[in-house]
């Protein structure tokens, strides 16, 4: 049992354990539940001063921001306000420049109307000039063919392929000063079965750097078989390589109506190497083309000389050499055989000699016997037997020891 008290009546009485447990739950739950309630007005209380100076120093740190933000604008305007000013003197500056740039370029323009004036009348002037310089040589040419013509209508055959042999050769001669060191001469050398017209060869330091076979073809317009510039490849092919000519070239005055060989320099390589087809009057031209081409390979061919050169220098060496090793091996082989002879001789000498030291040594042996016998010989052995010798002796031995009396 538990005894209570009154807080209000200050009466006291006892309550059992349930009922004692039951009412200190009740107090113990209104207890918790107004501490409860006051932690969370508390709490209410707390949050809601804690918002009010969150907002505070929001709105405070809002004010200093915006602050700021005007300060930037400010700044922001004050910079735009300078660019502006610095846009508008750039905006000036460029359009003064553009300015003075048109003006430099209408001058200019101005100055190149002019010049182009003054370079349309020399331009005018010159083809005036060009003109009557065309229409001369225009003139000469229509002169030379009629010239042509004309002299192809009195001459026979032969005659007009020789007059074009003949112009040709004139033309060279009168350009010669122009190839000191030139070779142009007729090609008079048939041993082959055939021949050229003429031969050019130039030479530079003694190297021969360009030649070339020509070959002159003209005929009468009456003729009744009409050649053709092609008939004559395959003979001027083999000639310039019978020749050892570089080029070969074909000077004719053939088909006179083909609007390719009226062109002027015909390249006909793709039938036969290095062959031309030209009418007369690209002669000197087409021999100071090739001329000039054929230069920028000179220092190739100066190489090659050398090479050559000492090729031949080497193939000489060698051939003197084989020629020395052949007499060389021809006198061994003749001083072999001598000195075979010799010591055939000498091994015929030693026997001799040994015959003769044979002969030598009996006759040393017959000597010696001999001298032992003389040695041996007395005059008692010589008077022996002999009592003449013996008296002679006796009567010289005697006159003797008279004498030593």
């Amino acid at each position: 049992m538990k005894e209570l008290k009154c807080p209000k009546c200050g009466s006291v009485f006892t309550v059992d354990e349930a009922d004692y447990a039951l009412i200190l739950s009740q107090v113990k739950n209104r207890e918790f539940d107004a501490e409860v309630n006051r932690r969370i007005n508390e709490l209410h209380q707390q949050q809601h001063a804690e918002q009010k100076a969150a907002e505070a120093q929001l709105e405070k740190n809002h004010l200093a921001e915006l602050n700021k933000k005007d300060q930037e604008i400010a700044q922001l305007k004050s910079q735009i306000a300078q660019s502006d000013s610095r846009q508008q003197i750039a905006v000036m500056e460029v359009r003064q420049k553009a300015q003075n740039y048109l003006t430099q370029k209408e001058a200019e323009i101005a100055k190149l109307k002019s010049d182009a004036e003054v370079k349309q009348a020399e331009t005018d002037s010159k083809l005036a000039v060009l003109k009557e310089q065309y229409e001369g040589k225009l003139k000469s040419a229509q002169e030379q063919v009629e010239y042509y013509k004309d002299l192809k209508a009195r001459l026979s055959t032969k005659m007009v392929g020789e007059t074009l042999e003949i112009h040709c050769s004139t033309e060279f001669e009168r350009v010669r000063p122009l190839f000191p060191n030139a070779y142009f001469e007729k090609d008079n050398d048939a041993s082959g079965g055939t021949k050229g017209d003429f031969i050019f060869r130039d030479f530079e330091e003694g190297i021969e750097y360009v030649s070339i076979m020509f070959e002159m073809k003209n005929e009468m317009d009456e003729t009744a078989t009409k050649h053709r510039n092609e008939d004559f490849f395959r003979k001027l092919d083999a000639d310039r390589n019978a020749k050892h000519c570089e080029f070969a070239v074909l000077v004719s005055l053939l088909e006179p109506e083909s609007e390719l060989y009226n062109t002027g320099i015909v390249d006909v390589s793709h039938r036969y190497p290095k062959m031309y087809v030209i009418r007369p009057q690209f002669f000197i031209p087409l021999i100071t083309l090739l001329v000039q081409t054929s230069k920028k390979s000179l220092e190739y061919k100066k190489q090659l000389a050398i090479a050559q050169n000492q090729s031949v220098d080497v193939t000489n060496f060698e051939n003197q050499l084989n020629d020395f090793k052949d007499k060389f091996g021809r006198n061994y082989r003749l001083a072999y055989e001598k000195y075979q002879t010799a010591i055939d001789e000498i091994d015929k000498t030693i026997l001799h000699l040994q015959k003769m030291k044979e002969a030598l040594i009996g006759s040393e042996n017959n000597l010696r016997l001999a001298n032992d016998k003389l040695d041996d010989l007395t005059i008692k052995k010589l008077t022996r037997n002999n009592p003449t010798m013996k008296t002679k002796f006796d009567e010289a031995r005697e006159q003797n020891n008279d004498l030593i009396s």
